[in-house]
């Protein structure tokens, strides 16, 4: 598995879902709803779902009475979330870094670090601009990124999850630019132990500023945790931003 491409692989293991995603639904509903409550969407919005995985949010927010696109480089992951679709959910396998709707969306959301991932900056830049083009003019995108400033202060190295019958040996690091994640995956079902890599950037407050304002999208707002509390650059774990095309 090259570097390059560490996550088309590894978002198309089952065991990348039973890691992150075998998690507290009413928790996933309850931060849609705070965020909804926030940005006082109108039942006619659209809203898009980048890098989707098998669907988790989107149906959420579909549930909820919204008329939602979900994509991800998965294939696996789109084969799965197609089994859902309604005529007000839609579920496409896309590249972020590839263009797609142009002032289609009124909302653009990208959940639970799903960003960060390709090797150049660039890159990220492309799929910045794949997001900000897909929204109508005044539309709002949103990233929820970890804030790098707290997850250096308290990585974990060595931590080792037991989740059904699969075990999971995760070893952590970084260097100046990326964080690391090593899964090493063992389960009855395996003839040998599975290991993956993750590689995400170290981008900052800053850095989402640049993107978004080359792409003529203003920070409106940033969070520092799931409950929309303030973001502080040392003290909360995430980094939820929101931003307006104008």
């Amino acid at each position: 598995m090259t570097a390059k491409e560490w996550y088309k692989e590894w978002f198309n293991s089952p065991y990348y879902h039973k890691l992150y995603f075998d998690r507290d639904e009413q928790e996933a509903r309850q931060f849609i709803q705070r965020l909804l409550d926030f940005l006082k969407p109108g039942p006619n919005d659209r809203m898009l779902d980048v890098a989707c995985g098998r669907g988790r949010h989107s149906r959420i927010l579909a549930h909820m009475g919204y008329d939602v696109t979900g994509i991800d480089i998965s294939t696996d992951s789109i084969r799965f979330a197609k089994q859902f679709e309604t005529e007000r959910l839609h579920f496409y396998q896309h590249d972020m870094r590839l263009p797609a709707w142009i002032n289609y969306f009124t909302f653009a959301f990208n959940f639970f670090t799903s960003f960060g991932f390709f090797p150049t900056r660039r890159e990220h830049d492309d799929a910045v601009s794949t997001i900000v083009k897909s929204l109508k003019p005044g539309g709002a995108v949103l990233f929820d990124y970890l804030n790098v400033h707290w997850v250096e202060d308290h990585l974990v190295h060595n931590e080792l999850k037991t989740i059904g019958n699969s075990q999971y040996e995760i070893h952590r690091w970084m260097d100046e630019t990326h964080f690391f994640k090593k899964i090493t995956v063992t389960d009855p079902s395996l003839e040998h132990a599975q290991t993956f890599t993750e590689k995400v950037a170290k981008l900052t407050l800053g850095d989402f500023n640049d993107m978004l304002s080359y792409q003529k999208v203003q920070v409106t707002d940033v969070f520092g945790d799931y409950a929309l509390n303030g973001y502080h650059v040392r003290r909360t774990p995430r980094m939820i931003i929101v931003a307006r095309k104008r």
